[in-house]
């Protein structure tokens, strides 16, 4: 890939982000907050909705997320083998306690294949493609982390949880409802402004989630978990897509397929780590810290594995 097509994908990403980092720093501190939940609730299902029009669907797009969750498994075994077997111990101590691990896992388990993925996915796949990321985000990384994300942070905390509060919080996800109803009426015609309408607030959520992203990096106050956090995110978004990937070209998945499941794979810690990480009072430094290096290491691996894989 050129210098010219790199910096094509790299101006959005470093620009938006940014512009979130200053904005984040001058604007009160609840604003993340408020503009996260407007994406939740509007933003993030209406892209979906907008960008799975007229898209192809086959039955091949269920490798997606069963890659998704095979990387899951994938990283938090190679987590769990580091907590009892790595040394020294200075890079896993022995007195982390329970909710440093719990975040830990966290955060080599699951990535931000939404707010950054998307914009990462449409850049260098197009939206021919872009279902192999909605199908790997929405149907891997969401359910896996309202599902078995929950499941595992309340494994590692000490507040009491109830086994039907990780059901509820998927079912209240907009961008899964958004998701069935794009697949079902992604071919019902709609008039020219409604679809210009569409393009546009898809397209302006794409920008806000990168804004939203530097604005929750613009809050990093310490860098004292640095060492587990990079462990962690190495982990995350170099072995783990590493191995897979190898093992995805020998089965024969290759060209555009190949890139976006890759992709995906490779991307940093997901938000979803902080704010299961804040409702059940694990390690919020830990994962702040894992989600800020995982971002700037983005920007060094993403043309690492364009580069490797021939993409």
């Amino acid at each position: 890939m050129s210098i010219t097509n790199l910096l094509t994908i790299y101006s959005p990403l470093v620009g938006w982000m940014g512009v979130g980092w200053l904005l984040g720093r001058w604007l009160p501190k609840m604003t993340p907050v408020y503009v996260g939940r407007f994406l939740f609730r509007f933003g993030v299902p209406l892209g979906i909705f907008a960008f799975l029009r007229h898209t192809q669907v086959s039955w091949s797009l269920w490798l997606a997320p069963v890659v998704a969750w095979t990387a899951i498994a994938m990283g938090a075994g190679l987590a769990a083998m580091g907590l009892r077997h790595w040394q020294p111990r200075a890079i896993v101590p022995s007195n982390w306690n329970q909710q440093t691990q719990g975040s830990f896992l966290l955060a080599t388990m699951f990535g931000n294949t939404g707010y950054i993925g998307f914009p990462v996915a449409l850049a260098l796949v197009g939206t021919d493609y872009f279902a192999w990321a909605l199908f790997y985000d929405l149907i891997g990384s969401t359910l896996g982390a309202y599902g078995l994300g929950v499941t595992l942070a309340a494994r590692f905390s000490d507040r009491p949880h109830h086994p039907g509060q990780s059901l509820h919080a998927l079912l209240r996800n907009p961008a899964l409802w958004s998701f069935g109803v794009g697949l079902i009426y992604r071919d019902l015609p709609l008039p020219a402004i409604v679809e210009m309408g569409l393009h546009w607030t898809a397209w302006g959520a794409i920008s806000l989630s990168l804004v939203l992203v530097g604005m929750r990096l613009s809050q990093l106050t310490s860098l004292k978990k640095l060492q587990p956090a990079l462990v962690s995110v190495n982990i995350k978004m170099l072995l783990v897509p590493l191995i897979l990937g190898t093992g995805l070209r020998i089965l024969g998945v290759t060209g555009l397929e190949h890139r976006v499941i890759l992709l995906q794979m490779a991307m940093p810690p997901a938000f979803a780590t902080l704010v299961i990480a804040e409702a059940y009072e694990l390690d919020q430094e830990l994962a702040v810290t894992a989600i800020a290096i995982g971002c700037l290491e983005l920007l060094i691996l993403l043309p690492f594995w364009l580069w490797l894989f021939g993409l």
